[in-house]
């Protein structure tokens, strides 16, 4: 039998205590996961938790560490996580296997995903990357770069390639995965200059696989949508409220950074910070913050079942609940 969701429990207990003060509203207890490690990347739920945006809602959060030991979609699964975010790539292959989340909202709605190369490589085309070495990430992370490759006709030496950039920068590949906002801005601090790079987007290539998005268990939105809702909006004011105040919310960032024993470099999570702004409010005349949009989802799903790593498309009705502000 699957385990309960500790924030359906913590509900009912709220609808049947009594209010101490008429005035006062009732917090329920949730947990949330952020995919990895406290840095900007995840600065608007550090934000709205520690400016009470969550609180105001009725929300008492804790945020959970999030990291490699830590896989949230694991903690969502087993219940020991409410929310979390997730790649939406990961969500659908999930899905796909018949595990029951939802997405409730999708804040990254462009992909930083990218290949780097120094020109001095002799790469400044698609095609000049055949028969190159490539360092990749996990399944997850290689779908847009096969794909990319099978687009040109390339063949590439895949190289597995952990979360540093060192094998790069020491020149034992020819390419290195990086993300816009991380990798290579770490790139460009070991010395290498912009002009000196040769970078490739696959967004810009027809492969934009949005990425960071806010999943919850159906069980956990069908049964209470108001609130799962809630935590979506003052999420979505944390982002809001970080980006129009970036010193004070490094100031929240490296302090988790540090409580969480990890480097913190604030020339680093400021240019996070930046480039975060720049994915989450890239496009808001058009596109609702928090908003997942159909062609994305059958981009990203359709290309998951051409390589193999799912056998069905999820349904979108099924996958996706529209909980942003302008709902």
């Amino acid at each position: 039998m699957s385990r309960i969701p500790r924030i359906l429990v913590f509900l009912a207990a709220a609808l049947l205590a009594a209010a101490v003060h008429a005035d006062e509203k009732q917090l329920v207890k949730a947990s949330f996961i952020p995919q990895w490690i406290p840095q900007a990347q995840f600065a608007g739920y550090y934000t709205a938790y520690e400016k009470g945006f969550y609180a105001k809602r009725g929300i008492d959060l804790t945020i959970l560490p999030g990291g490699p030991e830590c896989p949230p979609d694991r903690l969502l699964l087993s219940g020991e996580a409410d929310f979390c975010t997730l790649w939406l790539s990961r969500a659908v292959q999930l899905r796909a296997q018949g595990r029951k989340i939802v997405n409730i909202a999708q804040m990254l709605q462009r992909s930083a995903l990218m290949l780097v190369a120094k020109k001095s490589s002799g790469i400044e085309t698609p095609h000049d990357m055949n028969g190159k070495k490539v360092g990749l990430w996990g399944p997850i992370f290689q779908i847009q770069a096969r794909a990319f490759f099978e687009q040109y006709g390339v063949t590439v030496q895949v190289i597995p390639q952990s979360f540093s950039v060192n094998l790069f920068l020491r020149g034992g590949v020819d390419l290195a995965s990086a993300m816009w906002y991380n990798e290579y801005h770490t790139i460009l601090n070991s010395g290498i200059n912009p002009e000196e790079l040769s970078t490739f987007f696959f967004q810009d290539y027809g492969l934009n696989f949005p990425e960071d998005g806010i999943y919850a268990l159906e069980e956990t939105y069908n049964q209470h949508p108001e609130f799962s809702c809630a935590f979506v909006e003052a999420s979505i004011e944390g982002w809001r409220y970080a980006f129009a105040h970036p010193e004070e919310t490094l100031d929240m960032v490296i302090r988790n950074l540090k409580q969480a024993h990890f480097p913190a470099s604030r020339v680093h999570q400021r240019w996070m910070l930046s480039r975060m702004k720049e994915l989450i409010l890239w496009n808001e005349s058009s596109n609702a913050v928090g908003a997942l949009a159909r062609k994305d989802f059958d981009r990203v799903a359709s290309t998951m079942k051409d390589e193999g790593m799912i056998d069905q498309i999820p349904e979108f009705q099924d996958f996706y609940r529209k909980c942003h502000a302008d709902r």
